[in-house]
């Protein structure tokens, strides 16, 4: 079996758990007999293509993909939806704009044809028009190779994956690692929100990370139960060392580490932290990650005046967390909404007690991590103040949590995941 995989990023460069699920992904899929070529925006050329076959889209031109550019356009069928949105038009007003919008994209794209997009892979200002360019290549790399089926991750790939379905006819599956409501709560981003939700309507299956996400593609997407399946993600630990590192500091040390925006819940574990020194002054607290409320955060923190208890690292990847975890006596994962998480999973296997939200999909799967609401900072707190507290408590959570997530393997989740494509693949029979 072979997949056309569309993914926004791989490591070593990445700037979340995406990439990182994507790489244990196409391991786990290669030792259950499943090629990849995954397409990414723009590779640098230090990818481990051990297990898949990266193509950069921006080495790729859009040509030969159809006999001319309308044709090209009126296969693909979408139209790209500038920021500057117009509502309340009558529908004589509406028709008029979709032909001037499509004479004008025609135009502009026949400027384009036959040439290469220099693409950034960031998720800068210029995103949503990435977004469609990435889709036009998408469909030019699927009509130059062979494949029996497409994998699209996140809303950023789904314009892609319906590029190349209505242009080759195979299957798409769309893989839903993180929805706008997880991101933003209910001041969703509305064309985020449309582009997700057609790439859901136009896929044959949908692939969900946790129930929690399911439930949300469900109910909030208005997507057919039937063709929604959960695969939990796992964690790789393949070629990770153990570190052992010099603590400089005698005081325990409880972790926060990912984006700081509102999406992990920063704040709470500011306010919980702020809780834990009015009862234990032997303990830092570390944030490490940037994000939109790191300001805020460092702000709240000096007002509560705890900030000679609190220090915040900035982006952390690779081996620097791994040596944050081996810092650390305690992990918090406080999310507001997490459709799985993974780095709890890496904490566990550190040896580091974990504390996570109920609001987080890992939770689906884990039986030794300490299980709070996001916003009960009282709970947090306790839950912390034990694990520095009590040493039977906090050596069981570490024992235990490793075992767990020894358990959690790509390979098992890629099994899962091939028998996906194989139902989609089944429905063009």
């Amino acid at each position: 079996m072979r997949v056309l995989m569309f993914g926004w990023e791989f490591p070593p460069h990445i700037a979340g758990g995406l990439g990182t699920a994507c790489y244990g992904l196409t391991k786990g899929l290669a030792h259950n007999d499943v090629d990849v070529l995954f397409v990414m925006p723009s590779a640098s050329g230090d990818e481990d293509q051990s297990a898949v076959k990266i193509i950069n889209a921006s080495d790729v031109a859009v040509y030969d993909t159809c006999k001319n550019v309308d044709d090209f356009l009126n296969k693909v069928q979408f139209l790209r939806v500038g920021t500057n949105l117009m509502p309340y038009l009558d529908p004589v007003q509406f028709s008029q704009l979709v032909e001037e919008e499509k004479h004008t994209q025609s135009e502009e794209f026949k400027i384009h044809f036959k040439q290469k997009y220099k693409f950034s892979g960031k998720y800068g200002k210029n995103l949503m028009e990435e977004v469609v360019r990435y889709a036009m290549v998408g469909g030019a790399i699927a009509m130059q190779n062979d494949f029996d089926v497409i994998h699209a991750h996140d809303w950023l790939t789904y314009l892609a994956g319906i590029s190349a379905k209505r242009l080759t006819g195979k299957p798409l599956v769309i893989h839903v690692h993180a929805t706008e409501f997880d991101r933003s709560g209910e001041n969703v981003n509305t064309e985020v929100f449309r582009l997700e939700q057609t790439g859901m309507r136009e896929a044959d299956k949908v692939i969900t990370v946790s129930n929690l996400t399911r439930n949300i593609v469900i109910n909030k997407y208005g997507i057919d139960p039937s063709k929604v399946i959960t695969v939990h993600n796992a964690v790789d630990f393949a070629g990770r060392s153990e570190i052992t590192v010099n603590r400089t500091v005698k005081e325990k040390v409880i972790t926060f580490l990912g984006r700081i925006t509102y999406q992990k819940g920063p704040e709470y574990f500011i306010e919980a932290a702020y809780k834990v020194l009015q009862r234990n002054q032997n303990v830092r607290f570390v944030m490490a990650g940037s994000g939109d409320l790191l300001n805020r955060s460092i702000r709240r923190v000096a007002k509560l005046g705890i900030a000679d208890k609190f220090h915040f690292t900035g982006f952390l990847r690779g081996a620097d967390v791994q040596k944050m975890f081996a810092y650390s006596d305690v992990y918090v994962m406080p999310s507001v909404s997490e459709p799985f998480g993974i780095s709890p999973l890496e904490a566990m296997k550190t040896n580091v007690p974990t504390i996570i939200s109920k609001q987080s999909g890992v939770a689906e799967v884990l039986d030794y991590a300490i299980k709070v609401n996001f916003w009960d900072i009282d709970a947090m707190a306790d839950a912390m103040y034990a694990l520095l507290e009590y040493p039977a408590l906090s050596e069981m959570a570490a024992r235990c949590g490793t075992e767990e997530v020894n358990n959690l393997k790509w390979d098992n989740a890629a099994t899962k995941i091939k028998d996906v494509y194989q139902l989609a693949i089944n429905m063009y029979k």
